[in-house]
């Protein structure tokens, strides 16, 4: 089998072979509308363990479980009021859950990597939603990648990625939110965000009002959600931040206008989803030997501008130090 063998397109047949393969401690490469999903059954420790094999994941850095809605959820966490309330207001779509772990969840505990929590989302694409109906059951998914890579949002680039360490890709296009979810912290007297991605912290303050910011976890404490490792989402070669310009060697990704005739521009507009959706691909298309490294220009603090900017800085740091 070649690398590029086991993508296949999406349809009924190869989405029943999906799932059987789920069923049989495969491992399902899906499309989610934040980035491709490395899937397992959440109940089976050796499946879940060979994600974590597959991507050359720290076994710290626990995982996020896919669920069709919130009465599945409820089976497998304690969603208090507050989940309810961000449930309704953001499922499905790109926002995950951590909260208390059910202790008849009959869920691999390798999935919390040794926390007594468990990460849940309802995913909203269509393809993601018709497997989980087909499967019957919670899927482990993080990224679909070597652990610390850029992220995927094209079928692609998940075999560029893994080639034959996953079992097969269902290819469904390319993502349209192109971050990974927004994650919330459910378990403490404030919710915390822990990670930011396309539920903005805005949109979640409306919600839940007073949300607290741990994104950055302290030094020496474990990852509480995906996403927390300091070093991750990097390219292969350097990234430079708030570059008004690229100089010797390097390649210019830019955003806005004023960028020059012949740059990749995240969005010429300078609208935030869409640079978001664009900026995984972007990085992999200018990760080149060919360039020393890739300046990045100014990207606004505000919104998902503040989860296109966690992603890039990063980036940056795996190359710092």
């Amino acid at each position: 089998m070649t690398e590029a063998a086991n993508i296949l397109p999406a349809n009924d047949e190869n989405l029943s072979a999906a799932a059987t393969r789920l069923k049989s401690g495969g491992l399902v490469a899906f499309p989610t509308e934040t980035v491709y999903g490395l899937g397992a059954d959440a109940r089976d420790d050796r499946a879940v363990a060979r994600i974590f094999e597959a991507k050359n994941r720290p076994s710290f850095n626990p995982l996020i479980v896919h669920v069709l809605d919130l009465p599945s959820a409820a089976q497998y966490g304690e969603m208090d009021a507050r989940a309810q309330q961000l449930a309704a207001a953001f499922w499905p779509g790109p926002l995950s859950f951590v909260v208390p772990r059910r202790a008849d969840s009959g869920l691999s505990l390798l999935v919390s990597a040794g926390l007594d929590t468990v990460a849940l989302r309802a995913p909203a694409h269509p393809l993601a939603r018709n497997l989980l109906t087909c499967f019957g059951g919670p899927i482990a998914a993080p990224s679909a990648n070597t652990a610390g890579e850029v992220s995927p949002t094209l079928a692609s680039h998940v075999a560029q990625s893994l080639g034959t360490n996953v079992d097969l890709i269902l290819d469904g296009g390319a993502c349209a939110v192109g971050l990974e979810s927004t994650v919330i912290d459910l378990c403490g007297d404030r919710p915390a965000l822990l990670r930011h991605g396309a539920v903005t912290l805005e949109q979640l303050q409306d919600v839940l009002g007073v949300v607290d910011d741990a994104t950055r976890p302290a030094d020496g404490q474990a990852p509480r959600s995906p996403g927390q490792i300091a070093r991750h989402y990097a390219p292969s070669i350097p990234v430079r931040l708030n570059a008004s310009d690229a100089v010797a060697g390097e390649v210019l990704l830019g955003f806005g206008s004023g960028v020059p005739e012949g740059v990749q521009n995240l969005s010429p507009s300078g609208d935030l989803t869409e640079a978001a959706a664009n900026l995984f691909a972007a990085l992999r298309a200018l990760d080149s030997p060919e360039h020393r490294a890739i300046a990045v220009m100014p990207i606004p603090e505000t919104g998902l501008g503040r989860a296109i900017n966690d992603r890039l800085r990063r980036a940056a740091e795996a190359h710092n130090g």
